[in-house]
């Protein structure tokens, strides 16, 4: 597997209130369709569910990412129909009783060989979820 993750953001709120609102994800389509119509358009096709997350790309077609664990730690989320296959972390670390650090991580198996083409784009793809979930956050 490899791992690609994003930068750790800073969240000004509890983390508890994040493993809350992280706990149902049709919580977060509120938050999304609040964001500036700039925003909502890079997030692209999206829908959530109160276990998935399904994403629609012209790429590759619709990929549901479902959790599989939730904790104070974070959500750990497993692609289906993807291509190969995929998880996803969003991490959370308390600062202090106000603040969190936030990130993202995409651990996918692809050959090793294939790692120099494909790992820029994945790296662009976690940097991309990490700003989403805090956005999201």
């Amino acid at each position: 597997m490899a791992q690609y993750s994003s930068k750790t953001v800073v969240i000004d709120r509890p983390v508890d209130s994040l493993v809350e609102k992280f706990s149902d994800f049709t919580v977060l389509r509120r938050t999304l369709d609040e964001l500036p119509a700039e925003e909502r358009a890079k997030v692209g096709d999206v829908d959530f569910t109160a276990d998935s997350i399904k994403i629609n790309t012209p790429q590759v077609g619709q990929i549901t990412l479902r959790a599989t664990e939730r904790s104070a730690e974070g959500v750990k989320l497993q692609a289906e129909g993807a291509p190969v296959a995929m998880g996803l972390i969003i991490g959370f670390k308390a600062i202090d009783a106000g603040r969190t650090e936030v990130s993202g991580t995409i651990d996918v198996e692809i050959p090793a060989m294939l790692r120099p083409l494909i790992g820029p784009t994945l790296q662009k793809a976690a940097d991309q979820f990490g700003g989403l979930f805090a956005r999201l956050a």
